[in-house]
């Protein structure tokens, strides 16, 4: 059975899931969906189009399915799709979609710290953590296990590969690849996130692979297609190789305008 209090504002066509806590002055408006074992502090707003898994909780002033800050957008129905065991701390802000049945993604096991910023489309992966006061633009893309520190900035249409992590008040104005850390202004490849990875129970074998990987990219003083080809012949098959190589060559992340290496005579 939920717990709503009487000070709260929910609205007759919200559906609240079992066993959800709703706090005084919270405010759910119509068109919400809530899942099991949700919490919802004081002060809340989760508006119209969030659609919101199972036991995530949202600390005191967050605001969810805020409209979008975009010109663009004109009123359409759009959604927060939001998945399970998030945690959301105070005043953050997610932006719904800017498009019609358009989506804002979070995913599952995220720590979304205070003051945070998701705007529309964006889409956050699970297991993410996000210091306080993050700011990411539209349409941004942040995969499984990434971290960005505290006022960290990502500009609209980037992607952050998994397990990156990036550092505090950097400013993020391209794509940055999985397994790295970032750092500086402007920003730079600053290694591997080596100590992250073991935390993740990866081998040191496949570090060193991955290391060997940004060896060729950052640190040969060579082109980026040289590096490519490097990394084909000289880094040892595993997924995470894999996983470079498809970052590099959907982002054409310094190999714009390349044949791919199978065309090479």
């Amino acid at each position: 059975m939920s717990t709503i209090s009487p000070q709260a504002f929910v609205h007759p066509d919200a559906k609240i899931g079992e066993n959800v806590t709703i706090a005084p002055f919270a405010y759910i408006d119509a068109n919400v969906e809530i899942g099991d074992d949700c919490v919802i502090h004081p002060h809340v707003s989760i508006l119209s189009g969030a659609r919101i898994g199972k036991g995530n909780v949202f600390f005191d002033g967050c605001i969810i399915s805020a409209t979008p800050q975009d010109f663009r957008w004109k009123g359409e129905d759009s959604y927060v799709r939001i998945g399970d065991n998030n945690k959301i701390r105070e005043h953050v802000i997610i932006n719904r979609s800017i498009y019609p049945g358009g989506e804002t993604k979070i995913g599952s096991y995220s720590f979304i710290m205070a003051q945070s910023h998701i705007g529309h489309d964006s889409s956050i992966g699970n297991w993410c953590v996000l210091g306080n006061a993050v700011k990411i633009a539209g349409s941004c893309k942040i995969n499984n296990y990434t971290i960005l520190s505290s006022n960290a900035l990502v500009h609209e249409n980037c992607e952050i590969g998994e397990w990156a992590l990036i550092k505090g008040g950097c400013r993020v104005n391209n794509n940055v690849p999985p397994f790295v850390i970032m750092a500086h202004n402007p920003i730079e490849y600053y290694g591997v996130n080596a100590y992250i990875l073991k935390k993740g129970r990866m081998e040191e074998d496949t570090i060193s692979e991955i290391a060997k990987s940004y060896r060729h990219i950052y640190q040969s003083n060579t082109s980026a297609y040289n590096a490519y080809k490097r990394i084909m012949s000289d880094v040892a098959e595993c997924k995470e190789k894999d996983a470079i190589l498809k970052f590099l060559k959907s982002h054409n992340y310094k190999l714009a305008a390349l044949p791919d290496i199978e065309e090479e005579n």
